[in-house]
């Protein structure tokens, strides 16, 4: 039989983080050594459970008829419902049933929102650093990815100038992820409404990832994108995943508000794409409504003193003691992504790096241009594992660099 080929356009995706390194993991582990994973927000890897009251409900519900059959395409009301009442408490208006969307994670309604929304050569602005998932989504829907630059000298926040350079007659969205993966940094009022404002100049979707909605460290305050404007078309997704440490549920949601009757035409596609898959999976639709009516947890992890919150002071400060290491404090998600000075450590093929890394220290990072980041210095870890491992790890991290200088001196 001959072999299958990857299709011209799956083959030109950007999307690395997954690739040799992790794949030298892998080996390593079935060789017996341990590595330490500094390179994925699997949040149940790390200990971090779902809330008691989440996992109750399921185990309940699972025994009945309504969760061994289909739902409708968008999903259940209820929890439809409930999203409804949440949006609303972020001062999101004009949003109804009909407008929210449940899928198999908030990975599955992304790809759909862009399937829906591109044609062949069409394009999105994405930041960059980028999640690579939009990245790959866009060029496997046709789309071209441009990447607008994010300022690590203003915090990650994005560069309005650049993002208002990149606009073409091709340009149809813009996507913002806020809190950011993979620099933690939580947009200000300011900004949003900035790039709202390109997006009304120029008549463009805006794509809002909202999944870090509630980890937020040292006071950060989240602003829903979709609550500054009701004139453009905003389409917000979130999940359960990260703030109710359900990632394997795959129970996200998708919501479509503000500029609705002139986007007729690319609702009416979102709702087909939707009826394509049949239904999102009903044990994780179930877990919504329990989840955003329930006591919020995620608020003790990330208040002073929390687990998360101690993991990041923890990481924050073992990385920055590094000679030739900076980094940007997040305010927000699971993740830094600190800078390695170029005069210290002159790398050149930053994935080269992380399999250097994983080999002599056994820690496994992502390199920064895995999140189509244009240059080879910076990398991105999680600090979800627990002070102690993340000390080891950070501690071997530190024993790799010092040793990558002088071989490099």
């Amino acid at each position: 039989m001959k072999p299958l080929q990857k299709s011209g356009k799956l083959a030109n995706v950007a999307y690395d983080i997954r690739g040799p390194v992790l794949e030298k993991a892998r080996q390593m582990e079935d060789e017996g050594h341990k590595i330490i994973k500094l390179n994925i927000g699997n949040v149940a890897a790390f200990g971090l459970m779902p809330p008691d009251e989440i996992v109750q409900d399921m185990m309940r519900n699972l025994g009945g008829a309504e969760a061994a059959g289909y739902t409708d395409s968008k999903g259940l009301f209820a929890p439809r419902r409930a999203i409804v009442h949440y949006t609303q408490q972020q001062g999101v208006s004009g949003v109804t049933v009909d407008d929210v969307y449940l899928g198999n994670g908030v990975s599955e309604l992304i790809q759909l929102a862009v399937n829906a929304l591109l044609d062949d050569g069409d394009e999105i602005l994405l930041p960059t650093p980028d999640y690579p998932l939009y990245t790959a989504v866009t060029g496997l829907a046709g789309g071209v990815p441009v990447h607008y630059r994010c300022d690590e000298s203003a915090g990650w926040m994005p560069d309005l100038d650049d993002m208002r350079a990149k606009v073409t007659p091709r340009t149809k969205a813009i996507a913002v992820i806020n809190p950011n993966n993979p620099t933690g940094a939580v947009y200000s009022r300011e900004t949003l409404q900035g790039i709202i404002e390109i997006a009304r100049q120029h008549s463009l979707v805006i794509l809002a990832d909202e999944i870090y909605d509630k980890t937020l460290f040292d006071g950060a305050k989240h602003i829903a994108m979709a609550s500054l404007a009701d004139d453009v078309l905003i389409v917000t997704f979130n999940g359960l995943s990260k703030n109710y440490r359900s990632c394997g549920y795959r129970a996200g949601w998708m919501v479509v508000s503000g500029a609705k009757r002139a986007a007729r035409d690319y609702i009416e596609g979102l709702t087909m794409l939707a009826s394509l898959r049949l239904c999102a999976n009903t044990p994780g639709q179930l877990a919504i409504q329990t989840a955003l009516g329930g006591y919020q947890s995620i608020n003790d992890l990330v208040a002073p003193g929390g687990r998360l919150a101690r993991q990041r002071d923890r990481a924050y400060e073992l990385i920055t003691a590094i000679p030739g290491v900076s980094c940007v404090k997040p305010q927000g998600a699971l993740y830094m992504f600190p800078r390695l000075d170029p005069a210290v450590y002159p790398i050149q093929d930053d994935q080269q790096f992380a399999y250097e890394l994983l080999a002599e220290e056994k820690v496994l990072i992502v390199q920064g241009t895995g999140f189509n980041f244009p240059t080879p210095d910076h990398f991105r870890l999680v600090f979800l594992p627990h002070v102690d491992d993340l000390e080891i790890a950070i501690g071997r991290i530190a024993h790799f660099l010092g040793n990558y200088h002088k071989r490099h001196a």
